[in-house]
């Protein structure tokens, strides 16, 4: 089957990216959009846009009846759900197919199966991929928890059965705390995914967090695409990742890119898809989860072995077999990816909706920009506040850094507050550059406070873009009550070298 008309069932920065790769392709895009995303980038993107409700996700996004009702009112014989929204939700795949149109995705008996993370341990050990000590059935009642913590030894990990996210997730360190870290995980649980049921396994200090990437065709062939390496977090939500990993030897990374793909063969799994594995200090790795999706992180390894992951989605999802075995995928060079979001990180990384005022994305020899944003664009609060992902390719780590560090001080976007500042800070951490880095990186780290000038004028006449007469004034003065200069607002603002005005 060939596709024509393909609708995106997503937003922002990763509806652009796949409606890029089908307009290459020759087939055409259709985009949603809430009330919220009238004038969002992936709609003036696509080469068909069609409203679904109001700005509220649950009403919008997430309203599978009005999706599918609009792949039906244009044509489309397939949806991307892109990751995110519906994109691991086997009753949307299902409903999709029973509509009798394409999921672009894994089928959703596979879905079930890698969605519910205790079916997912226990096929893991089936397939012989090693899994972290712990409980194979969901529980629900603490007591019967606790006897099964002390078994394993504490410190433990609480772990939703359902969902991920770090949603219904605690790290308990003894018994006297087990009780009540039980009951609020298993209400979280409860409220984020409609399923309390818990699990328990033996909590890793601080291992590294590394996913293989794997592609399984129709026809039963699967290969598995390097590794990245997504130990920078927060809250247990990835920050920077990087391929390769700098801990993976060639020996590791077989043994893991073998084990992601037993276990999709286990699974039945088709598409693309992510194992995720925790590695410990010793080089032992465990399995954590399967992401039945497109991650966000996939233009790393698009930039490391010359691929596009949509196209291979797209291609598998219309029955053709994969164009290469496991010989044929090389990965050349390095490949680092920081997510910029519109939050705040000298304010507890508070969401900072907006309109972007100004904006100048970065280029050069080796990066890429995945961007849903444009100047004037407001971004709205009710959606994930990513604005972009900024991936940097090098033919070693050291030049792949420098890269990403020259264009984090290239990228200017005005109006809002972004986590710019953060990844620069990472990157010159000791630990990160010497790659000896593990997922407790950012459990103590610290910015240095920083002033912000008090509005934008000061942007304004340092970039020359206002009237310098009607910004002079207000500068001088700002300057005069903070006993700043313009220099230092110009290295406040824009890290790397401005004109002066």
């Amino acid at each position: 089957m060939e596709f024509q008309r393909v609708l995106i069932a997503n937003r922002g920065e990763i509806a652009v990216r796949i409606a890029r790769t089908l307009r290459e392709l020759g087939i055409q895009s259709v985009a949603v959009y809430s009330e919220a995303d009238r004038q969002a980038l992936h709609v003036l993107t696509a080469d068909y846009a069609v409203p679904i409700g109001p700005a509220e996700s649950s009403q919008s996004y997430l309203n599978m009846d009005r999706l599918i009702q609009a792949a039906r009112e244009t044509g489309a014989q397939a949806i991307h759900p892109g990751y995110g929204f519906l994109s691991e939700n086997a009753e949307f795949a299902r409903r999709v197919q029973e509509a009798g149109l394409v999921f672009i995705g894994p089928n959703p008996e596979a879905m079930e199966v890698t969605g519910d993370k205790l079916q997912a341990r226990q096929r893991a050990m089936k397939a012989g991929v090693p899994v972290i000590p712990g409980t194979t059935e969901g529980l629900t009642d603490a007591r019967e928890a606790l006897e099964a913590a002390r078994q394993i030894g504490f410190p433990v990990l609480l772990k939703a059965a359902m969902g991920g996210g770090g949603k219904g997730m605690r790290i308990v360190w003894n018994e006297e705390e087990f009780p009540s870290l039980f009951t609020l995980a298993s209400q979280e649980a409860e409220a984020a995914f409609g399923d309390g049921r818990l699990y328990v396994e033996k909590f890793l200090e601080n291992p590294r967090h590394v996913e293989i990437q794997i592609l399984v065709d129709h026809h039963g062939n699967g290969v598995y695409i390097g590794e990245r390496e997504c130990s920078v977090q927060r809250r247990h939500q990835k920050v920077i990742e990087e391929t390769p990993s700098p801990v993976v030897d060639d020996r590791l990374r077989q043994e893991m890119g073998e084990a992601a793909v037993a276990l999709a063969l286990e699974t039945g799994y088709t598409n693309a898809g992510t194992v995720e594995f925790l590695v410990d200090s010793d080089g032992r790795f465990y399995f954590l989860e399967v992401n039945a999706r497109l991650q966000v992180e996939h233009p790393i390894t698009e930039m490391r072995f010359g691929l596009d992951l949509v196209e291979q989605q797209l291609r598998i999802a219309m029955g053709q077999k994969l164009p290469f075995d496991q010989l044929n995928l090389v990965g050349l060079g390095h490949a680092i990816e920081a997510r910029i979001y519109a939050e705040d990180p000298f304010q507890n990384y508070l969401p900072s909706p907006g309109i972007i005022r100004y904006l100048v994305e970065p280029g050069g020899p080796g990066i890429r920009v995945d961007s849903g944003i444009y100047q004037g664009f407001e971004v709205p609060v009710y959606y994930d506040p990513i604005l972009s992902k900024l991936i940097a390719w090098g033919e070693t780590r050291e030049q792949a850094l420098r890269r990403l560090h020259r264009a984090l001080e290239e990228y200017l976007i005005l109006g809002l507050q972004t986590n710019i500042p953060l990844h620069l800070a990472v990157l010159q951490d000791p630990r990160f550059r010497s790659g000896e880095y593990d997922t407790g990186l950012l459990q103590d780290f610290q910015l240095e406070p920083r002033q912000d000038p008090p509005d934008l004028l000061i942007g304004a006449a340092l970039l020359g873009w206002a009237d310098r007469r009607a910004v002079a004034q207000p500068l001088a003065e700002t300057s005069a009550r903070t006993g700043r200069g313009i220099s230092t607002w110009r290295a406040l603002y824009f890290p790397g070298k401005v004109r002066g005005i």
